[in-house]
């Protein structure tokens, strides 16, 4: 799709808040992603001529860091996490669950466009273990059945909403958007740290004060 002039405006002012132009080499590729649904050639040549690199700088960046997604994922991105805790408390079940259910290895794409499928190494969520995500959006406490559940409300375009952060879930190109910068005005909704994660916090409160 082709960038229009709004489009172009819109990476000008992502350019902008930075006092390096270079800088917003990773928005900028989020940004690609939200028009495009992964990095496309036509993105990094835009984002390169943009900052005034070359289009092998930019390159390196979208394939250095793994949200960045050079073939088009689903419309909403499930990433289950089999690092250690997450792996012994189930992940490695519910990745081998959904693979099954959904008829997908690592990095597949359901036939309609909506889910696909990603391994990762951590969520960084150990205290909600196992751990899913969606779209970058946190499912805590998973097991086999949930998981599925979750794929499966997704496909009937009606996704759970996220255990945490905004109260229903934005699709990748959405969230792309966001991590590019742009507001979408849902930062306050929903629950945001939870008591697992609080918990450490409030020992040492108390503990100043005894």
């Amino acid at each position: 799709m082709a960038y229009t002039d709004r489009d172009i405006a819109t990476m000008d002012t992502i350019i902008n808040r930075y006092p390096r132009k270079r800088s917003a080499i990773m928005p900028l590729l989020h940004f690609v992603q939200a028009h495009d649904g992964f990095v496309t050639g036509e993105g990094i040549e835009l984002v390169a001529k943009k900052l005034e690199l070359e289009t092998a700088e930019v390159s390196a960046v979208a394939t250095f860091y793994t949200q960045y997604k050079r073939k088009p994922v689903g419309e909403y991105h499930v990433g289950v996490c089999t690092n250690t805790l997450c792996a012994i408390m189930g992940g490695d079940e519910i990745l081998a669950g959904l693979k099954e259910h959904l008829g997908l290895e690592n990095d597949g794409v359901t036939a309609d466009g909506k889910v696909s499928l990603e391994h990762l190494e951590c969520n960084a969520a150990c205290d909600y273990a196992p751990v899913v995500m969606a779209n970058w959006e946190f499912y805590d406490n998973q097991n086999v059945q949930s998981a599925k559940d979750l794929v499966d409300s997704m496909r009937a375009g009606n996704p759970i909403p996220p255990t945490r952060g905004p109260n229903s879930l934005p699709t990748w190109k959405e969230n792309s958007a966001v991590l590019a910068g742009i507001n979408d005005g849902r930062a306050g909704e929903g629950v945001q740290a939870g008591d697992p994660s609080l918990l450490g916090l409030k020992i040492a409160k108390k503990g100043s004060k005894a």
